[in-house]
């Protein structure tokens, strides 16, 4: 009979407990911008079938694509260039691109290939 009731104050107590707490950080305009910031990339990257080409508005110091496997399809060092124009061999669809600048910032993503 008791033990009822005991829940019913517990779970009283634990409701009115959780709802006093903050839920999470607040967000604050600045981080949201200042992650804005850090996902533009001065590059595009292009596509057409088999054929890849990235485009930046700085120059472009080193170049790697892999396979979601791990297997190294391109590694360019040292292209000094505002282009890059390859062709994938690989069968897979999914691939990494990493792009070096050389001021010395790193990008990476994944891009898909038909």
């Amino acid at each position: 009979m008791m033990r009822p009731i005991i829940r019913i104050i517990f779970l009283l107590f634990t409701l009115t407990c959780f709802s006093f707490f903050p839920q999470a950080q607040p967000v604050n305009n600045s981080e949201t911008v200042k992650e804005n910031e850090k996902t533009s990339k001065p590059y595009r990257i292009l596509t057409a079938g088999k054929s890849v080409t990235i485009k930046s508005t700085k120059t472009i110091k080193n170049v790697m694509v892999w396979t979601a496997g791990g297997h190294r399809i391109v590694e360019e060092k040292n292209l000094n260039a505002s282009s890059y124009n390859f062709r994938i061999t690989a069968n897979e669809k999914i691939f990494f691109v990493m792009v070096q600048l050389v001021d010395g910032k790193t990008y990476s993503e994944k891009i898909g290939i038909q």
